[in-house]
């Protein structure tokens, strides 16, 4: 990897465009200029966060700058200096900045941010959910054995990669991440329940998977004041309380068929579902995944029946079964932000400093919807990175954006 970093050619003030783009940010990000300058006390510091900050996010949209080096190097022309307030950095205070700066003071940035955003134009047939669709679910990164935890950890497991687990609520309606929190991969606190289970919030409609399955975590969601629908486990068993009458109504007969709507009890004396509880039974594709390697398996094989769980009683079963539906949109999220975070190259070695990466990478995702109004593609990313390095000019960039699906007003 350093030997990469040292062959990658010298950048040139033409190779970074569109700066003017970080105008409305940096004001935004002016907050945490003294951050981490307690440290300081000699009081030479000379990158400070919000510095920094703009420097990931260029790193992030010019496909340019590939690495650390990449960064200090794009730090050092005067264009970037004067558009992002930048002084020129050295090596040794970008690998220094993810010990000092606290990747929390970005959460509320964000925030904010989110809140700017007007909804995309949502699916009318979901006009009377008044809770907010939050998709959640989590998705693995892995940093490349370079690096130094991967060292003892090798030792330790056996294996060349560290594995981290980005946590991530996604709202449907606005078709952005509001939330991701960043864990080692593994069980305990790291264990994907656990993470969901502390950061539940009241009246939010939450989709997830059978991952998440789990009867307190049920109870915990329906304790908040917010809602579930869940897919559960092929071989999961309940005791049937009342059946509903299944239809589908011609409007939603793209959904499939609803097989059986059932008001129903879970659990046993040691663990139970403590509030009203329907499943839902819809028709799929039977389907059979196979590992990665010979004989392996993901465990996410389907017998062809979708069992939904939810504590929405009087909420048709048509359109539960379409709010699962959308639970795929934090599929298709997920390779878009992989893209654009760059994990391919993780700038940290430590999780502060992949947190800052992660919180950097997901406000450039709002600030490509604040900037086209529209909802942004992997194409949109593409092309705006073409526009920073020069390669599209200002109207090839509108012209792709005009073909964008427009957010609601």
């Amino acid at each position: 990897m350093a030997g990469k970093e040292r062959q990658q050619s010298k950048l040139k003030e033409s190779d970074v465009t569109g700066l003017k783009y970080f105008d409305k940010l940096s004001p935004m990000l002016r907050r945490l200029h003294d951050d981490g300058c307690q440290r300081d006390t000699a009081g030479n510091r000379e990158l400070h966060y919000d510095q920094y900050c703009m420097l990931i996010l260029l790193y992030l949209f010019n496909p340019i700058v590939t690495s650390l080096r990449g960064i200090q190097q794009a730090s050092e022309l005067q264009k970037v200096q004067r558009k992002l307030g930048c002084p020129r950095a050295s090596l040794g205070s970008l690998s220094e900045a993810t010990d000092v700066f606290d990747a929390r003071r970005l959460q509320e940035i964000i925030s904010e941010l989110g809140d700017q955003l007007q909804p995309i134009a949502a699916d009318s047939r979901l006009k009377d959910i008044k809770q907010t669709l939050t998709l959640v679910d989590g998705s693995l990164i892995s940093a490349l054995p370079q690096m130094m935890e991967a060292s003892w950890r090798k030792s330790d497991t056996g294996s060349g990669m560290v594995k981290w687990r980005l946590h991530t609520h996604f709202e449907a309606a606005k078709s952005i991440p509001v939330r991701i929190d960043v864990t080692p991969d593994g069980g305990g606190e790291h264990d994907e329940r656990a993470v969901f289970e502390k950061t539940i919030e009241p009246d939010r409609l939450y989709a997830f998977d059978r991952g998440y399955a789990k009867f307190e975590l049920f109870n915990k969601v329906a304790a908040s004041g917010s809602s579930y629908v869940c897919r559960l486990r092929d071989n999961a068993v309940w005791q049937e309380v009342e059946k509903h009458s299944a239809h589908l109504d011609a409007q939603h007969a793209e959904m499939g068929d609803i097989l059986s709507d059932q008001t129903v009890e879970m659990g046993s004396s040691k663990s139970r579902v403590d509030h009203p509880v329907r499943v839902i039974c819809v028709k799929c594709n039977p389907h059979t995944t196979r590992g990665k390697y010979r004989g392996g398996s993901s465990g996410v094989d389907s017998d062809g029946v979708l069992r939904i769980a939810t504590n929405l009683i009087d909420v048709p079963a048509e359109i539960i079964a379409l709010i699962f539906s959308h639970r795929w949109a934090i599929e298709i999220f997920f390779r878009f932000f992989k893209h654009m975070l760059g994990c391919r190259h993780l700038l940290s070695r430590n999780q502060n400093g992949i947190e800052i990466q992660t919180y950097c990478a997901i406000i450039a995702c709002l600030l490509i919807s604040l900037w086209t109004g529209k909802q942004p593609t992997l194409r949109t990313y593409e092309m705006i990175c073409f526009y920073f390095c020069g390669m599209a000019n200002e109207d090839e960039l509108i012209h792709h954006i005009k073909k964008l699906t427009p957010h609601s007003a």
